[in-house]
């Protein structure tokens, strides 16, 4: 009944399934799935996540086709259609639509990342890339960040197509490349090369966000900006040397002085409108010190000692108060005994969304004093802020509410994702996941032992399922 046609564009692949074709009965139309449907929907994502896990796509150097090539399978095996690209040699994505009848409304894409960060075996406690399912728990690099979130969209997704329901709007899957190293390769290859995907779409679900549970009380986080990314490489020059015959200044010395100022410095704390209202909307479920701080924060700006023993406590919260620099590289001699006449260091520094990138370069040349270093810029995005007046958060406060009994609170994210390639273009784009995590639990993502539960994913697809219903069927 099906048939698969291949073309090759340039150096891109092309694959359509052709099962998008086919016209769905008025009866097939008008049914929905009975809970015991979306139920087997649900169990299977697990196997599905322990299956994608094991997929090596370690960014660098990604290896995303493997995944695609995964993804692609279990869509021919439901008849949906697809379309794949590749940005580079091994460097796959994958786009699919259910579309939508009549007078659509914007659309809605479903995105997810196939890439995952490096994991070191010496410190984990099972091997990273194993996709074991034991106690409950789904195990393995990615199961968070965002193989477990595409998995749970996966099943929702075809959950949907096989309801056969008329869709108010075009709802899309799609899986990217490189966002792990900055989507360049992956989101912002496709918005540059086929931009008809984002024709008609008015909606993103990202990652992002989740819900997190304090004590009894569930609540949905949800991403509505982030901080900017502003990476840079400073360089320091000097005259060259032997080790044996110390100079009164070289590279090197520069270079740490700079470092040094750069480390010390305080940059002034500046409380945004989504920042303080995302604090205060969790202010109810902090102990007794934050829960009032987080609280006022809005009005009353916190004491430099309540600066310091939040940053101690939670630097990823203080570190939304404020722009910041983290010196993580450095690269210097390539012999103890030379002094090198050029060292190298690479900032990682997050941007407060309202802040000039250019301004704050100024500013942090004024703290280096030093025109014998120069800063070269290796990577900074665009602030956008995505609004919540809109029918989709509408579409998730609904839903929290009936499948978590969770209020919904707008958040700032400290670290970026795919979600301002979209928010450039205009488009609303919410960090949301399904999932919901106690404290600790989110730990594993970028660090050791990454897992999710099977209840998060089984639930989450659920959940997931509900949303889809509740924002893409009917009028």
């Amino acid at each position: 009944m099906f048939h698969h046609l291949y073309r090759c564009t340039r150096s891109v692949r092309f694959r359509l399934c052709a099962a998008g074709l086919l016209v769905l009965s008025s009866t097939q139309l008008a049914a929905q799935l009975s809970a015991a449907q979306l139920d087997e929907y649900a169990e299977q994502g697990v196997q599905r996540l322990s299956e994608y896990l094991q997929i090596d796509t370690i960014n660098p150097p990604g290896n995303e086709s493997r995944g695609v090539a995964f993804l692609g399978k279990i869509l021919d095996e439901a008849g949906v259609a697809y379309e794949t690209g590749e940005s580079a040699p091994g460097r796959g994505n994958l786009w699919a639509r259910l579309p939508g009848t009549g007078a659509k409304k914007p659309g809605l894409v479903l995105l997810h990342h196939i890439d995952v960060v490096p994991a070191n075996r010496a410190y984990w406690s099972f091997e990273p890339l194993s996709g074991e399912v034991k106690d409950g728990l789904i195990y393995g690099r990615g199961a968070i960040d965002t193989k477990g979130l595409g998995i749970t969209q996966l099943q929702a997704f075809l959950a949907l197509h096989a309801s056969g329901q008329p869709l108010n709007r075009d709802v899309w899957l799609v899986a990217t490349a490189d966002e792990e190293a900055g989507g360049f390769f992956g989101a912002g290859w496709l918005i540059k090369n086929h931009p008809e995907i984002f024709a008609d779409v008015g909606f993103v679900l990202n990652e992002g966000g989740s819900a997190r549970l304090f004590g009894e009380t569930t609540v949905t986080m949800v991403e509505v900006t982030q901080k900017v990314p502003l990476w840079l490489r400073l360089s320091a020059r000097g005259r060259p040397g032997h080790g044996s015959a110390p100079q009164v200044e070289t590279s090197v010395t520069r270079l740490v002085r700079a470092l040094q100022r750069i480390s010390e410095t305080e940059f002034p704390v500046r409380v945004l409108e989504p920042v303080a209202n995302m604090l205060e909307g969790i202010a109810p479920f902090q102990d007794k010190g934050d829960q009032a701080m987080f609280a006022a924060i809005g009005h009353t700006r916190p004491s430099g000692e309540q600066l310091l023993d939040l940053q101690l406590r939670n630097p990823g919260v203080h570190a939304l108060l404020r722009n910041t620099c983290s010196i993580t590289r450095l690269q210097g001699s390539a012999k103890i005994n030379v002094v090198p006449a050029e060292v190298h260091a690479e900032l990682d520094c997050r941007l407060l969304p309202d802040q000039d990138p250019e301004v704050f370069l100024q500013d942090l040349k004024t703290i280096i004093n030093d025109g014998n270093i120069s800063i070269e810029k290796i990577m900074g995005f665009t602030p956008a802020v995505s609004t919540t007046a809109t029918p989709l958060f509408k579409a998730i406060e609904k839903v929290s509410e009936e499948m978590l009994d969770a209020q919904v609170v707008p958040t700032v994210a400290g670290g970026f994702t795919d979600s301002h390639f979209f928010r450039d273009l205009g488009i609303t784009s919410y960090g949301y996941s399904p999932f919901a995590f106690a404290t600790g639990e989110f730990a594993g993502v970028h660090g050791n032992d990454e897992r999710v539960s099977v209840e998060n994913v089984v639930r989450g697809t659920r959940i997931y399922y509900q949303l889809l219903q509740t924002f893409a069927v009917g009028r």
